[in-house]
């Protein structure tokens, strides 16, 4: 018997990659494949958008570029594995400047791509969803609304679209540098094992 999951989920990504909504990504092809992780995971990240020297290149969420080694480390400091985790993004293709750097994505891309992010949560159906960053957690509105702010909320436990949501910073080296250092970083990550633990003993 075929796995209707699956096959939900490649139809999904290939629709994702002929989606032609963001002139200015025309050119760029949406992350959003086997590489993303596990269609039954224990948690579900969701970040910014893919990198260019990351997600854009390998074609695999946060791998290849200073923020993936940065959230690999994260990862293991919890002992989670990305066989374990689903990763995606607020928007699936990479938004880049005129002189080609990354950038952040704009409000119109997030809402060409809000139907891409609600089918995805919908389908992976996860009870953990982090989300990295401020744009993720304001994309996030589009698929159930809350009020929730990251400066607040960050690390702590939420009830959001029936789930246990866990806001957090982004682990890029910008973030480490400026807002949230390396290791308060690792230790906002321990809430996830926490969170874990509770669902799992709940079981």
């Amino acid at each position: 018997m075929p796995d209707k999951k699956k096959k939900a989920f490649d139809e999904l990504s290939k629709r994702a990659a002929n989606c032609t909504q963001c002139e200015a990504m025309c050119g760029r092809s949406a992350v959003l494949g086997p590489l993303n992780g596990s269609l039954r995971p224990r948690v579900m990240f969701i970040a910014e958008a893919p990198g260019r020297q990351g997600a854009d290149r390998t074609r695999k969420p946060f791998y290849g570029d200073k923020s993936g080694e940065h959230f690999e480390r994260m990862l293991e400091s919890i002992s989670l594995r990305r066989s374990e985790v689903f990763i995606t993004n607020s928007v699936l293709c990479s938004p880049r400047s005129e002189s080609g750097a990354n950038r952040k994505p704009t409000k119109r891309e997030i809402g060409n791509c809000k139907s891409f992010l609600t089918e995805t949560v919908n389908l992976i159906d996860p009870a953990v969803i982090v989300t990295l960053g401020t744009v993720a957690l304001e994309a996030i509105k589009a698929v159930e609304p809350h009020r929730i702010k990251l400066a607040e909320s960050v690390a702590k436990r939420h009830r959001w679209n029936g789930r246990t949501l866990i806001p957090l910073y982004h682990p890029s080296p910008q973030v480490l540098a400026a807002t949230r250092s390396a290791a308060m970083q690792l230790r906002d990550f321990k809430s996830i094992g926490r969170a874990l633990s509770t669902l799992e003993k709940k079981k």
